[in-house]
């Protein structure tokens, strides 16, 4: 309950819980098929306790949803395993989340999109082809509404991992919104995936770090999060539209920018010369590109030192 209090002080616009029982993900198994490998902050773990530590109590989150409601958040989840989707339904949740692991899982699939309501779906560790697969087979049960978070499962992932260059490239291969699911420290990534087209970011969020959990190592604090959304404000207000017209403001600036002016007292029929007139700030004259055509023509006036050059003054 306080972390999503904190979440609407940070100004998110949505939580996304995750909604599985151990027993609907796999089995209680001691075997070595069941021990975690090669992923450090669980490694020899096993599988089945894993689960069970990290699963959210069902009966928590009608309150939960109904405490983000109150808030104005918008509250949705992850299902996984056995009548997680059911049970979801039951509280009318707006989306859906097909997490990493679950796009392979075609029941899952199916039970999600008989529901017609909008689906993320998460890219890790997805291949090329199992991503089309499940994009097709979501849009072929009717769902429109499709979001594509591109995502690196490792905890937490390192920048190097993460070739956010995919996120242009799932928005014009699968024509759809496209977001970063982000596992890496800090928010310099989101704000990058921001710059190259991500509509959404997802984070894990804590109160503070120092309360261990499963996700504490890679989770963001309620001050980070709240920096990382003012941070992606600034950018969004940043991209504007492609236009070589200058602002504004900077017309007015551009008056201090280099022109011809007259260094010299100059008289009538004189001839302009590298003494006499120079290319200098500010950019009351005639444009600097035009000096060298200007040489050895006549001055038409008297002019004096300190006068921006126009072409009536000049033959």
């Amino acid at each position: 309950m306080e972390i999503i209090k904190k979440a609407k002080e940070c100004e998110a616009d949505a939580i996304k819980l995750q909604t599985f029982s151990p027993e609907g993900l796999t089995i209680n198994c001691d075997n070595e098929y069941f021990t975690i490998k090669g992923l450090p902050l669980w490694e020899g773990r096993n599988l089945y306790d894993l689960y069970r530590e990290s699963s959210m109590p069902w009966e928590w989150q009608k309150k939960l949803f109904a405490i983000s409601k109150d808030l104005g958040l918008d509250c949705f989840s992850s299902p996984a395993g056995r009548g997680a989707v059911r049970f979801l339904e039951e509280l009318n949740v707006p989306a859906y989340k097909i997490g990493a692991s679950d796009i392979v899982d075609i029941q899952l699939l199916e039970e999600v999109c008989a529901t017609r309501k909008p689906i993320f779906l998460s890219t890790g560790m997805s291949t090329m082809s199992e991503l089309e697969y499940a994009v097709n087979f979501i849009k072929e049960a009717g769902i429109k509404q499709i979001a594509l978070l591109k995502c690196t499962s490792s905890y937490p992932a390192e920048p190097e991992q993460l070739n956010l260059r995919t996120i242009p490239h799932l928005a014009e291969t699968f024509n759809c919104t496209v977001g970063l699911s982000d596992h890496t420290l800090g928010f310099d990534v989101p704000i990058a995936a921001v710059a190259l087209g991500a509509k959404i970011i997802e984070k894990h969020f804590t109160l503070s770090r120092k309360t261990q959990t499963l996700d504490s190592d890679f989770s963001m604090e309620p001050a980070e999060f709240k920096e990382m959304v003012k941070a992606i404000r600034r950018v969004e207000k940043s991209f504007g539209k492609a236009t070589y017209e200058p602002s504004a403001k900077e017309k007015e600036t551009r008056k201090y920018r280099w022109s011809i002016f007259v260094v010299e007292d100059i008289k009538s029929g004189q001839r302009l010369t590298k003494e006499n007139i120079r290319s200098i700030r500010p950019g009351f004259g005639i444009s600097s590109r035009y000096l060298q055509e200007i040489y050895g023509r006549k001055a038409l006036r008297e002019i004096k030192r300190g006068t921006p050059l126009n072409w009536i003054d000049i033959e």
